[in-house]
């Protein structure tokens, strides 16, 4: 399956529309953010096709795991500041879809029971720092530089701030949003916001690795096992035990 510019889908195979690049090897569903000129910084066509892209990789009874990565030497470099100029209090509907898309998207992999690797390198600030933690692992290259200088263009981190917080000590997320400094490589993995450190040109096949082994566990154990996870985290103790003891009971029919 492959979308368009637009999200549509289009023909199988592999499809290079513009934005987006979406190649399936096997189960395992590769999408691409294809805008290497621009460090795959995200435009509303981006976030769109990437939003829609991540729903037919879900929908997809065929796809078992997908990995997430960018075209050219960075991830992401987050929002496209030139679409800025038309989202003024002028136009406050626009402003509003546009924010809407980006929460959207910015959430998207953890509701989602595929499971998704980012593979990541070079850049992955802003917004495309929020998608590469936002991922259920990450393998980041040694050229990473991970941060959010939002507030160095006079811009609020506020549609990432709640990844941020969830995946950071709160002394370190606040002095990345406030101080705008990037971390390196090491220290994303120091911290645990990745879970592999490679060189930049080993980024993509490690990251497959990773899918391919989720590709070959029963897909519904594994969508059960990642929902359990992300369910029980804002759970007290006891509500997480019997969300558990469901998901333990209903586990017995996954077997083949």
């Amino acid at each position: 399956m492959t979308v368009t510019t637009s999200g549509q889908p289009a023909d199988p195979g592999t499809h290079d529309s513009g934005v987006l690049r979406v190649e399936d090897r096997g189960p395992v569903r590769v999408i691409t953010l294809n805008r290497p000129d621009k460090l795959n910084a995200l435009d509303t066509a981006l976030t769109w096709a990437l939003s829609t892209a991540l729903d037919e990789a879900e929908d997809d009874g065929r796809v078992r795991a997908v990995v997430l990565t960018g075209a050219g030497r960075a991830f992401c470099s987050g929002a496209d500041l030139s679409e800025f100029s038309a989202l003024t209090p002028d136009d406050p509907e626009a402003v509003l879809e546009r924010a809407a898309l980006t929460a959207r998207l910015q959430t998207q992999m953890q509701r989602m029971g595929t499971p998704v690797v980012a593979a990541v390198r070079g850049a992955a600030v802003g917004g495309g720092a929020g998608l590469a933690i936002g991922a259920d692992m990450t393998v980041v290259g040694s050229d990473l530089k991970f941060g959010y200088p939002e507030l160095r263009h006079s811009i609020v981190p506020a549609l990432v701030m709640a990844g941020i917080q969830r995946q950071l000590s709160r002394k370190l997320a606040f002095e990345l949003i406030s101080t705008g400094r990037l971390l390196s490589a090491a220290e994303v993995l120091e911290h645990g916001l990745a879970n592999r450190v490679v060189e930049p040109e080993q980024v993509l096949d490690t990251a497959l690795e990773i899918a391919e082994r989720w590709a070959s566990v029963e897909p519904r154990a594994l969508r059960a096992a990642k929902d359990l996870f992300h369910r029980v985290a804002d759970l007290p103790t006891e509500a997480a035990m019997r969300a558990g003891q469901d998901v333990n009971a209903l586990m017995r029919g996954f077997r083949r």
